[in-house]
């Protein structure tokens, strides 16, 4: 009866090592398959970081560029009254001189 009982004690726990090794095998695989998705994920993360930070760039280029032309077209506005305005001095004066 004693063997009986030893042979039955070493029978479960020959399944129970079995049992363990295939959790710890579905558990090795779950953390590899999570690790993989995370490093995805970061990779996917970074390059849409890398998306926005052209993105602005070129914004912020055109914007400067627009500016740009604003201030040109400022500058001739400004430039042209100048000229109208010594043109208007130049007849009132001949106009003065009458």
């Amino acid at each position: 009866m004693r063997k009986i009982l030893i042979a039955s004690m070493a029978a479960a726990a020959f399944s129970l090592t079995a049992c363990s090794e295939k959790t710890q095998d579905a558990a090795g695989e779950t953390a590899d398959a999570m690790a993989d998705d995370a490093a995805a994920a970061g990779d996917a993360m970074a390059e849409g970081a890398a998306d926005a930070a052209d993105a602005t760039a070129e914004a912020a280029a055109d914007a400067g560029n627009a500016v740009e032309g604003t201030v040109n077209a400022a500058g001739d506005a400004a430039a042209a009254a100048g000229d109208k305005i010594k043109e208007e001095t130049a007849k009132a004066e001949a106009n003065d001189k009458k």
